[in-house]
């Protein structure tokens, strides 16, 4: 195993990219759908066992103050091994600075507050994509409940709703 890590985009196998997400179940994206995204998020990490990508994670960044950890991929064989913690910290070292949220599937956020990350209460979702892959997310466990309220917020459903809404 030779182990590399890339924070760049030159030179990237954008199939490659695009079937380690498929392998993860991350994404059913073609490859230039996968360079589009990629090209467009201001941090990248690609890790490469000699010749081949095994691992990709990327960040949309204002570059200032705020960002957002997505499509953070590793095959199955390199897991267990440290470098998806690599992975996250190359990205945190490209975004020094800025306050990051990241979207994980629920089965990895333990390791994710492991390096420092914490649960939001407060983060909502829009969510545009086809009904089965929301679906999906629900079963998944990606959502709480539909109307879930945190002990705190009952009571307070006349705080609810965008206040453009309001008289």
């Amino acid at each position: 195993m030779e182990i590399r890590y890339k924070t760049d985009h030159v030179g990237v196998d954008w199939q490659e990219v695009a079937d380690v997400l498929r392998r993860s179940g991350l994404s059913d994206h073609s490859a230039k759908e996968q360079e589009i995204a990629f090209l467009n998020s201001g941090a990248v990490v690609f890790v490469y066992d000699g010749e081949h990508i095994v691992g990709v994670a990327r960040a949309l960044t204002d570059g200032m103050f705020q960002a957002a950890i997505y499509n953070v991929a590793l095959d199955e064989e390199y897991q267990g091994r440290g470098i998806g913690g690599e992975m996250i910290r190359r990205l945190l070292d490209q975004l020094k600075g800025q306050n990051v949220i990241l979207y994980t599937h629920p089965r990895t956020v333990l390791m994710y507050e492991k390096m420092g990350f914490r649960r939001a209460k407060t983060a909502l979702e829009y969510f545009s994509g086809p009904t089965e892959h929301l679906q999906w997310m629900e079963n998944e466990g990606f959502f709480l409940p539909k109307d879930h309220r945190f002990e705190d917020e009952i009571g307070r459903e006349d705080m609810q709703g965008p206040a453009w809404k309001k008289g």
